[in-house]
């Protein structure tokens, strides 16, 4: 199978769609070249596309649109806007989806209008002329852009990759750009990495290290529970030339401490890893915690993939490069900054997992609409079947909510303290319950808590408690841990938390579906108030 990042990126669609603006930005985010098929016709031909349309007609620039297409898709990697007819033609479509992915943006006739009406360029099958100086040519151009949608609807939605958001401004289009393509380039924390979302990453495992420049052997680390799903990388690897030493240690949150990680290393030092061989985390969140953490510190840091298999794992654990363990007093006590060279994501795994299991991923992907995306926490308001039915979608959209928060704050110096709504009182359940609460449940009863919280101090929209626990009980959750569980033992592990400060514990509070504000103070009287 080819490297999934060495395809091209198509980006399509009508007239004003917001193509090339669009284009260059999510270029830039992707690290990837940025190409306008238009602007490539313009140079190659030292003519402007509305002469080459008086001088030669539709069918020449056609024409002359798919000599240049054709050398573009022997370029490499990069992301590409194309005109809004380009792939009317069979043979430039197949050529373009045998190399990479096309987005199609597909916004209502209205939204292309109204941004007609502030656009200056000069679109030859629209405009009879240059200029929009007159209501009469504004009118005749909102016609022209409404036939000329409709003639090409069916042509439009038959693109799997397409986004109907009637709001054109570029940030939001390269927001849902990534979302669509389940890619994501993170900056911020030393070496940049790539994530990607996509069936079929564990059969691929072995081309992508590869084409990725990365070096044997590959120690490939997974719990004793997840070992019998690491057959298909593995494989892949060994197919590709890669020699294999699978590490495997015992499944639980228990076992992700100091000891562990000392097993971990003696392995690979008895196994031949060296300082640039690669350590490959496959499992879930408690896989890619510890492999990290050994990875960082094994000959003093070496390169690590993480390839999550629960939902947990996809959405949280394995993003942002924040590694450890866990000591008796708390959780990731001990551990360090150091992500991972990729982030592979394979929705397939998803299949194998207990319902409990795949509710306490929910517990994040909730949290992440809760911080940042509106519309991801109303998807998941609609049950567990919108869920299961555009999975893909729901973990890139988490993603991207994570990775705005840690790009603008890699280090956790202020703004990505918002990642924690729910983790104070959460992190403290799960000790205190001797790691019997799965960490989705305590924070599903965490974050409950402190939408209270903001309540009872004014900051909350009203029903806000109401939404988020009606939301929460579609997947199972658990909304009132605190009453189950002593209250002293949980104080005990509150006390523990890195995040407290002069004797008091860092809160991030919820305000609003979408909006959350973090550094409140909160001290054990009050959160006394919540048992």
């Amino acid at each position: 199978m080819p490297d999934p990042f060495a395809e091209q990126i198509y980006l399509y669609g009508p007239p004003y769609s917001g193509k090339t603006s669009t284009g260059a930005l999510l270029a830039a985010a992707l690290n990837l070249p940025f190409i306008d098929l238009d602007h490539e016709i313009e140079k190659q031909t030292s003519r402007l596309i509305p002469q080459i349309f008086q001088d030669s007609g539709e069918e020449g620039f056609r024409q002359r649109e798919g000599e240049v297409l054709a050398q573009i898709t022997e370029a490499g990697p990069a992301v590409i806007a194309l005109g809004g007819g380009a792939l009317l033609s069979p043979e430039n479509r197949r050529r373009v989806e045998a190399r990479g992915q096309v987005v199609c943006f597909n916004p209502p006739l209205e939204s292309l209008q109204q941004r007609a009406q502030t656009d200056s360029g000069i679109r030859p099958l629209l405009h009879e002329q240059a200029g929009q100086s007159s209501a009469e040519q504004a009118e005749r151009l909102n016609s022209r852009l409404a036939a000329l949608l409709e003639q090409r609807a069916a042509h439009y939605a038959s693109f799997p990759l397409t986004i109907t958001s009637g709001k054109l401004n570029p940030a939001n289009l390269v927001n849902l750009a990534q979302i669509r393509l389940g890619r994501f380039h993170v900056r911020g924390m030393g070496a940049p990495y790539e994530i990607l979302v996509r069936s079929q990453l564990q059969n691929q495992a072995g081309s992508i290290f590869s084409n990725q420049g990365l070096n044997g052997p590959v120690a490939l680390l997974v719990d004793g529970q997840v070992a019998r799903l690491a057959g298909g990388a593995a494989s892949s690897l060994t197919a590709a030339g890669y020699s294999v030493r699978q590490i495997t240690f015992a499944a639980g949150e228990k076992h992700k401490n100091i000891q562990t990680a000392a097993l971990v290393w003696q392995d690979m030092l008895a196994q031949g890893i060296e300082r640039r061989s690669m350590l490959l985390a496959l499992g879930g969140g408690v896989t890619t915690d510890l492999g990290g953490f050994a990875a960082a510190a094994y000959m003093r840091g070496i390169q690590w993939v993480a390839m999550p298999t629960s939902l947990l794992g996809m959405v949280d654990a394995s993003i942002g490069g924040k590694t450890g363990v866990d000591l008796h007093t708390g959780k990731n006590i001990v551990g360090a900054f150091h992500p991972p060279r990729l982030v592979l994501i394979d929705p397939d795994f998803l299949s194998t997992l207990q319902p409990v299991e795949f509710n306490n991923g929910m517990a994040e992907v909730i949290k992440a609409g809760i911080i940042g995306d509106e519309d991801l926490f109303d998807l998941c308001s609609q049950g567990p079947e919108t869920v299961h039915s555009g999975l893909a979608e729901i973990i890139a959209r988490a993603i991207a909510v994570k990775v705005r928060v840690i790009q603008a704050d890699p280090f956790e110096e202020n703004l990505r303290a918002v990642l924690n709504l729910g983790h104070t009182l959460g992190h403290a359940l799960e000790s205190a319950s001797g790691y019997h609460v799965r960490h989705g449940e305590a924070v599903a009863s965490g974050m409950v808590a402190a939408a209270r919280l903001a309540q009872r101090r004014g900051l909350a929209q009203p029903g806000l408690v109401e939404k988020m626990t009606a939301t929460l009980l579609k997947f199972d959750l658990p909304v009132d841990l605190l009453a189950s569980i002593p209250v002293q033992s949980i104080l005990d592990a509150m006390r523990s938390d890195k995040k407290r400060t002069a004797g008091k514990q860092r809160f991030v509070l919820p305000q609003r579906i979408g909006e959350v504000t973090y550094n409140h103070d909160i001290d054990e009287v009050e959160i006394c108030t919540l048992f």
